[in-house]
């Protein structure tokens, strides 16, 4: 998007200067032109100052939104593989001392020096953002309710103001929530379920603010990044905005879903582009069309470089795949879209991260929110009295419910699951985004039965319910358990009756959830439900605590 704005601006420029010394040289020429044709050269001189401006403008923007890895080049390369820090993701969070290009000349004239200390030069060019997690120590004698209403301090990050020299970070205009420990920035779906608490909590006006930086950010860039950071700028996460909005206007009469209508509609043009031009049996984007002309979304993100958070370990995994080295790395990045990143979920095998086909595979989850977002644009559109788009929009949702239904409804295991659309097979893989159609009430009544005693039989354990029923060492996968699938399960069961079960299972989290911060003061990312004494653990870093979506639902359970 900057490239095109940028070379439109230049051709605009160039075209303007020409035009503007044809002009000159026409006045040269005839002396006695006239007062008009003055006026006319001069308005093309000033056409082509304002030009320059706008393409001057531009390429600033552009060099404050690249990423790390595009601003610093080799150094960056450089800094990741000498394990400069620990986690990759530092750096790519590093803030600047002084203008990119004084660092990178600085480089360019030390780096061969034989006494050259690639750590010292980044300690003295760059520092690290605040740990703000650090900083705080809990209560635990002063109770957990007393723990929460304090996090959302510590987590609360104020609008961010235009700092002097660019880093990763895409600032934000108002007030938002951020999970904790490494996560700095807000994170898309994570947003939705901390403002379950944050209801709860009496806090709308700060979960508001969330809300219209999201719709900041679909109007900046036509789409909600995975976070705001440069280098997130080429994939999404799980598109809730639509159930943000919907949770806002529930019981609140100052705010309508239609004022967010073009947002919506926006954000829904982002996860369609692509869907017109598409052949049966094709794909582009986020868009797959089966061979019957049925039209679902997958995860799929624009890039297919190693992240820039996690370089070095996207960068060693790429040698261990037989799949080419750009294919394999878009699966990756796909799959951090999808928010469970990683998971056997996306393994061709079930087993091994080197065989990650996340493009090839339509989730049963995506589908259910892309239902909803349809849903609530139909609903914003109803409200603006647009009857046309109304009628458009519950077409398109009432097609994909359909769909959802025969696609990803396994007769075999009484229970939905993914859809591989190359092979044109249902998934093996057993897991709990089998609950997101009991969550936006589009199963029926025998197949939500059928889910909810697999979820008893097999998902439910003394801490709560595992996310799949394969145990590796990605963090998606059993032994842990995640806040956001808790809740989507718990009131996906509500919806159905299940109130039995959806009982149960809230009971043994929030025990779960209390004893560990009984015991450490503090609220995890994930925990192990099997084993509740142990920690939660796999993944590419350490397990994070904080943190903002355990600690809005734990409230919202707490507070039914």
């Amino acid at each position: 998007m900057i490239t095109k704005i940028s070379i439109q601006c230049f051709i605009l420029y160039t075209t303007s200067l020409i035009l503007s010394l044809k002009l000159t040289s026409f006045n040269f020429k005839y002396n006695d032109m006239s007062q008009q044709k003055q006026d006319l050269k001069h308005c093309f001189l000033k056409t082509m100052m304002f030009v320059c401006f706008l393409f001057t403008s531009s390429l600033l923007f552009a060099q404050n939104e690249l990423s790390p890895r595009a601003t610093y080049s080799d150094l960056f390369e450089r800094v990741q593989w000498g394990r400069i820090y620990p986690d990759s993701k530092s750096f790519a969070d590093a803030i600047p001392k002084m203008q990119p290009s004084e660092i990178m000349a600085a480089y360019k004239a030390q780096k061969d020096f034989k006494e050259f200390s690639l750590k010292a030069f980044i300690n003295k060019y760059f520092s690290l953002p605040e740990n703000h997690n650090a900083v705080y120590q809990s209560d635990v004698n002063a109770g957990i309710e007393k723990h929460l209403d304090t996090l959302w301090t510590v987590l609360k990050r104020n609008p961010d103001t235009a700092t002097k020299f660019p880093t990763s970070l895409l600032p934000l205009p108002k007030p938002y929530i951020v999970p904790g420990g490494r996560f700095r920035e807000i994170y898309y779906w994570d947003s939705y379920f901390t403002m379950l608490g944050l209801q709860k909590a009496g806090k709308t006006e700060i979960m508001k603010d969330m809300i219209d930086n999201f719709a900041y950010l679909i109007n900046k860039y036509g789409f909600i990044p995975n976070g705001n950071r440069s280098y997130y700028l080429t994939r999404s996460q799980p598109p809730f905005f639509a159930a943000m909005v919907q949770l806002l206007t529930q019981h609140n009469s100052a705010n309508k879903i239609s004022d967010y209508k073009e947002v919506l509609e926006k954000e829904y043009n982002f996860w369609m582009k692509g869907a017109s031009q598409l052949n049966n049996g094709q794909a582009a984007n986020h868009v797959v069309k089966l061979i019957d002309g049925t039209i679902l979304n997958r995860y799929y993100d624009a890039g297919d470089q190693p992240r820039e958070e996690s370089y070095r370990e996207d960068y060693e995994a790429a040698k261990l795949t037989k799949q080419q080295p750009s294919v394999f790395l878009r699966n990756v990045r796909s799959a951090a879209e999808s928010g469970w990143d990683f998971s056997s979920r996306w393994f061709a095998d079930g087993k091994s991260y080197s065989r990650i086909i996340t493009t090839d595979i339509l989730p049963v989850d995506l589908n259910t929110l892309l239902y909803n977002l349809e849903i609530a644009i139909a609903e914003a559109n109803k409200q603006s009295g647009n009857l046309a788009k109304t009628a458009l929009f519950r077409a398109k949702a009432k097609g994909r419910k359909a769909a959802i239904l025969k696609y990803f409804w396994n007769p075999e295991q009484n229970f939905f699951t993914d859809y591989n659309w190359k092979s044109r097979r249902l998934s093996n893989q057993i897991t709990l985004a089998a609950s997101f159609p009991l969550y936006f009430k589009i199963a029926t009544p025998q197949q939500a039965k059928s889910v909810s005693e697999r979820i008893e039989k097999d998902f439910l354990k003394t801490g709560g319910l595992i996310t799949t029923l394969t145990t590796t060492k990605e963090q998606w996968d059993a032994p842990n358990a995640w806040a956001p699938l808790q809740y989507i399960s718990i009131q996906g069961l509500h919806n159905y009756g299940f109130n039995k079960l959806a009982n149960t299972i809230t009971n043994r989290w929030v025990n779960q959830n209390i004893a560990v911060f009984k015991e450490t003061g503090k609220l995890m990312e994930k925990y192990n439900v099997v084993e509740p004494s142990s920690k939660g653990g796999g993944g590419e870093y350490p397990l994070q605590d904080g943190f903002g979506w355990t600690n809005g639902v734990l409230l919202k359970l707490m507070k039914k």
